[in-house]
């Protein structure tokens, strides 16, 4: 099956949309042969504020209608207590909550951005979402990582090369208690990686420090720019450790 051949026989659904490469995608796809499509981005603390910018200009792209849900996670204590099964309660609350919306809008489908690259198996989100019911086109027509980036490049889409991106809370771990601030900082701190031009990395949390992980060819510039490290990361985390083990 073709994503052509999923809309064609599900023309009016509720696209989860985070603004990264595959639901970006998707929205673009449901666009191009959806007759009823909208899209719903639900903001967390669990989200750098950047995604929400990227997911606005992405859906004004490709003429989208996107409505920000803001969800408090940080008053869920399944979530802040960070347990193994954290992200299997993270899911289920942010599309359960986005299922009650979508029905209220009239739309009976919920569709995600999972792609046939990604391990379903036993993962705990997932599970979230087959518990749901929320289905996955660009899974079930084989579009895998590579494909999605490749099509994206062909339509013109500004996320094409944009680099995955897990959400906060996997910087912290499991066992250890998520609190806004520690959110905060590691946000901050990624952000100064940012603005000294590294991509794709890892600022996580480990005791008092922040452990970078960065992929091989930015070690040299590390390296390089280790003052300017130390200077922006300092600012939030008493010691800062680089991790040899690459992403």
């Amino acid at each position: 099956m073709e994503l052509r051949d999923f809309f064609a026989e599900n023309p009016s659904a509720a696209l989860a949309f985070s603004g990264g490469v595959d639901s970006s995608y998707l929205l673009y796809a449901a666009m191009k042969y959806g007759k009823d499509i909208k899209a719903y981005y639900i903001n967390t603390a669990f989200q750098p504020a950047f995604e929400l910018k990227d997911a606005i200009d992405v859906a004004a792209h490709v003429g989208a209608n996107m409505m920000v849900v803001e969800l408090d996670v940080l008053k869920d204590n399944k979530l802040m207590e960070n347990t193994p099964e954290r992200c299997y309660f993270c899911k289920y609350v942010i599309f359960n909550t986005m299922i009650k919306l979508a029905a209220a809008d009239g739309y009976k489908l919920v569709i995600d951005g999972t792609n046939a690259s990604d391990d379903a198996g036993d993962r705990a989100g997932m599970r979230a979402l087959n518990e749901l019911m929320v289905r996955s086109p660009l899974r079930e027509c084989g579009l895998t990582k590579d494909m999605i980036r490749k099509l994206s490049r062909e339509a013109g889409l500004p996320t094409w090369n944009k680099p995955a991106y897990a959400c906060l809370a996997t910087r912290i771990p499991s066992g250890r208690s998520i609190s806004a601030e520690l959110l905060e900082k590691v946000e901050k701190a990624e952000d100064a990686m940012f603005a000294l031009g590294f991509t794709d990395f890892r600022v996580r949390v480990e005791g008092d420090a922040a452990r970078l992980q960065l992929p091989l060819p930015q070690m040299p510039a590390a390296l390089e720019k280790r003052d300017a490290i130390l200077g922006g990361l300092k600012q939030y985390f008493p010691v800062v450790l680089l991790d040899m083990e690459t992403r």
